[in-house]
Parts: C-alpha cells; sequence; structure tokens
C-alpha cells in the first residue's frame, strides 16, 4: 500500500521520507495481492461456524430424543458408509446435534460422517472440514504446497514494515488535513491519499496483530518457536514419560485440531501392556467421568495399545483442556489445562483464539473483521492512487534519495524484522538485488517523471 503525499522539503526530512516511501511502495506491491486473499479467506473463517451451520445443516442437527446408541455403534455406521479406519470421534454437545467421526480412507484422505447419536444412523459424509476446510487451506496457502506455505512468514513479516512505514509517512507535517479527516471527493486524488491514510492508521494495530499472531502457522517460525520456547520451559508441559511414544494424530490431520498448538508436537506414551486394549465405549466413558466437557475431539491410535488423546478447545483459551489415557486400561495418565502452559504458550494459544475471533465472542470476531475489510479498502486506495500518477508504461516506483544515511532510521524498521523471521530477511535480500537491479536499468535511460503530488 501507498501514501504519497506532497514532497516534503529538500534535506535530511526530505530524503527520510523518500526512503520510507519507497520502501512502503515496495512492500506493498510484494504482499497486497496475498494479503487481500488471507484477509478475504480469514474475514469467511471467522465465521466458520455460522458457514457450517447453514451449509451443513441436515449432517448437523438431528432431532432430540430420550434414547441414545453406544459410541461403537456410531464408529459401525460410519465405517459402513465410508470405509477405512477411525481417526478422530467428536461427540455431540446437544441432544440435538449429530457426532461426527472423522475416517481415513484407503487413499490417505479424511471423510467426516455424521452419524445420529439416537440411532445410529448415518446421515451423510464430507471431505473433513467441508467448505470451510478448503478456505482455511487457501488461508494458510497450504493448498498451493508447502512451498507457498512459507509465504505465510513473508508477508506476515512485510506487513508489518508496511504499516510501520505507513505510520511514518502519516505522521503529520504540518498541514490537518489527511490527519484524522479525508478531504475533496473521490475524483481527486487527495480523496484517495486521505481515505489510504487514514485508513491505516486507525486499522493499522489490527493488521499489525494479525501479522503477528498468524506466525505459529508459519512453517519455519512457528516450529521453531515451539520448540525454542519448549526447551526454554516456556511452552507446553511436559509429555508423560515412556521409552516408546506416537505422535498426536494420523498423517493426514483431520480439520478438527486433536490438541491446542502447544501440545501439536507432543509424544504421548505407549504402554505395551498385553490384552485387548481400550475400547471406543470404555474410552468415552473413561472421558466423561474425567468431567471433560463436550464437544471435544477424541483421536484414536493406529495400533492397540497406544495412548488416546481428547482435547476440550472452547472459545476462551483458559478453559481449554487435554487427557491422555493409557490405551491399554484407560486410566488417564496426563491431564493438561491451560493453567500448566508456560508463559510463551500462554500468550501464543490466547493470540491464536483472538486471531480466530474466539476469545471475546461477538465483538472479536467484528474487530478481527474490521482489520480485513480494512486491508481491502487500502489495497484498493493504493492501486487508485498509483493508476492516478503513473507515468505511462512505467512502474512509477518512489524516487530513491541520494543519500545513503538516510537507510539508517529505515534500517532500524526493517532489520530487526529480517533477524525475528528469517524468511523475511531473505526476502529482504531478494528486494534490495532487485532493486540494485532497477536503478542500474534506470541509469541507462532517461529519468523517469517525478511523481505528482
Amino acid at each position: 500500500m501507498t501514501i504519497p503525499q506532497p514532497q516534503p522539503a529538500e534535506g535530511a526530512p526530505g530524503a527520510l521520507y523518500r526512503a520510507f516511501w519507497r520502501w512502503h511502495f515496495y512492500a506493498g506491491l510484494l504482499v497486497m495481492p496475498i494479503l487481500m486473499l488471507m484477509a478475504l479467506t480469514g474475514g469467511l473463517y471467522l465465521f466458520k461456524d455460522e458457514i457450517d451451520g447453514l451449509v451443513y445443516r441436515p449432517l448437523l442437527v438431528v432431532p432430540p430424543a430420550a434414547t441414545s446408541t453406544p459410541p461403537q455403534a456410531w464408529a459401525d455406521a460410519a465405517t459402513r458408509a465410508v470405509p477405512g479406519r477411525l481417526v478422530q470421534l467428536v461427540p455431540p454437545a446437544e441432544a440435538t446435534r449429530s457426532a461426527k467421526l472423522v475416517i481415513e480412507t484407503a487413499d490417505g484422505s479424511n471423510r467426516a460422517v455424521y452419524v445420529d447419536p439416537h440411532d445410529a444412523r448415518a446421515l451423510g459424509s464430507i471431505p473433513d472440514g467441508g467448505v470451510m476446510q478448503v478456505i482455511k487451506r487457501i488461508h494458510s496457502l497450504d493448498i498451493a504446497g508447502p512451498v507457498f506455505n512459507l509465504l505465510v512468514e513473508v508477508v506476515a513479516g512485510w506487513v508489518i514494515v508496511m504499516v510501520a512505514t505507513g505510520v511514518v509517512l502519516w505522521w503529520p507535517r504540518g498541514p490537518a488535513g489527511g490527519v484524522v479527516s479525508v478531504r475533496a471527493g473521490p475524483s481527486r486524488r487527495v480523496f484517495w491519499r486521505d481515505l489510504h491514510a487514514v485508513t491505516g492508521v486507525f486499522a493499522g494495530g489490527v493488521i499489525v496483530f494479525l501479522a503477528v499472531t498468524g506466525m505459529p502457522w508459519s512453517a519455519v517460525w512457528g516450529q521453531q518457536v515451539r520448540k525454542l520456547t519448549t526447551d526454554a520451559g516456556w511452552g507446553r508441559p511436559e509429555a508423560p514419560a515412556s521409552a516408546a511414544a506416537w505422535s498426536h494424530g494420523p498423517s493426514h490431520k483431520p480439520a478438527t485440531p486433536a490438541v491446542p498448538w502447544a501440545l501439536q508436537e507432543t509424544e504421548v506414551p505407549a504402554h505395551n501392556h498385553e490384552g485387548m486394549g481400550l475400547n471406543l465405549d470404555d474410552a468415552l466413558a473413561r472421558i466423561e467421568a474425567a468431567g471433560l466437557s463436550r464437544p471435544y475431539a477424541l483421536s484414536i491410535p493406529a495400533e492397540p495399545g497406544k495412548a488416546w488423546s481428547a482435547s476440550y478447545m472452547p472459545d476462551k483459551v483458559e478453559e481449554m483442556r487435554t487427557l491422555y489415557l493409557d490405551g491399554s486400561d484407560g486410566r488417564v495418565i496426563a491431564d493438561i489445562g491451560y493453567g500448566r502452559f508456560g508463559h510463551a504458550a500462554k500468550a501464543i494459544e490466547w493470540g491464536i483464539s483472538v486471531h480466530q475471533g474466539q476469545q471475546f465472542g461477538l465483538l472479536n470476531k467484528l474487530i478481527m473483521l474490521t482489520g480485513c475489510l480494512a486491508i481491502w479498502q487500502l489495497g484498493v486506495s493504493a492501486l487508485v492512487m498509483w493508476w492516478k500518477r503513473r507515468p505511462k508504461g512505467r512502474l512509477a516506483a518512489p524516487p530513491r534519495p541520494v543519500g545513503r544515511r538516510v537507510y539508517a532510521a529505515l534500517a532500524a524498521v526493517v532489520v530487526p524484522l529480517a533477524i525475528l523471521y528469517p524468511l523475511v530477511g531473505a526476502s529482504l535480500i531478494a528486494v534490495l538485488a532487485l532493486d540494485f537491479v532497477i536503478r542500474r536499468i534506470a541509469s541507462a535511460v532517461p529519468p523517469s517523471l517525478e511523481a505528482r503530488p
């Protein structure tokens, strides 16, 4: 996003302004199209439950009844409807809700089968997560493959650069217009400049929050932070000690997370006692006896005797709780709540909950939605501003300041982010190389037209 303002006076302040304007322009050019896609899909995902309720109502809602069938009957109905291995069960929290069972099929994909718990009748099946899982995968760029998922970290880091440089460009330098008000009308470029600047400064905090709290899902930063905080004692609690272990979830993880973010790399024990091992009915009976609230997600191991896990993840992170059951006799071998997380894991889990619009109810959703809508307004207004000032046939990047010392202030913003987020640092090197090439090409052709105020 760009905030081209009337050019300040020449000298150090003017050169500093040009440096920030140029990097603000390039930051927007690099990430705005992807950021707008992520804002669109993220805005939709905020209302996941509402959208699922509309799209899949026949699968989710059942007539209330006084009787109920055992969980194993639900599993039998689900595997008859979709042959494969049961990997997860989410029992209903209300008498008018169906049970959800996730089946891993022979081709390795997951399908969610919905079963009426009162008569064990399969109501139908969908790819696990349905339409909102597709939206989520587009949001994380995972749908295009692991390499594209790396862009999440790059985009989030450059969003911070974009907002920080934008605030510097917005900072009042005398004229009152464009600080908290919008001048002129849509036909004038100053209208779009003011609209862009005022929107950016008021929504910038929400946008940066979304960028920072989206980092735990990144392929590099998220994994490393989870490991580092755990090793330092600031992350998840220690897993129950055991010689053998089984990691959470199947190779193709269900759309409903089996455990909170902080516990997703936890290994849980496998006790290889003789016997038939824990069965589904016994597992749910043990979980209910332990007082775990519904709806929880129960993960079923692939081998008898391996540990089972059940996790309750409500909107408020303070109420989350995860149980681990011995796979042989069903006893609870660990009971981990939010209070046992380290300070870093608590902060990250809280940020994830707010990011997804859960922690503070409808107001939380609306504030996050405001940030998503602001991103689109910033993108559109930046495009209009660029269109109105562009020299024909040129990119029309803001002019480069002549002095090099002005880049020290810019480096104070960019370099810490490059250190904190490694992929941002790599992209910074690529941008610097691109800027060098562009300057070399520009030096060989007549100078571009000056940007009009």
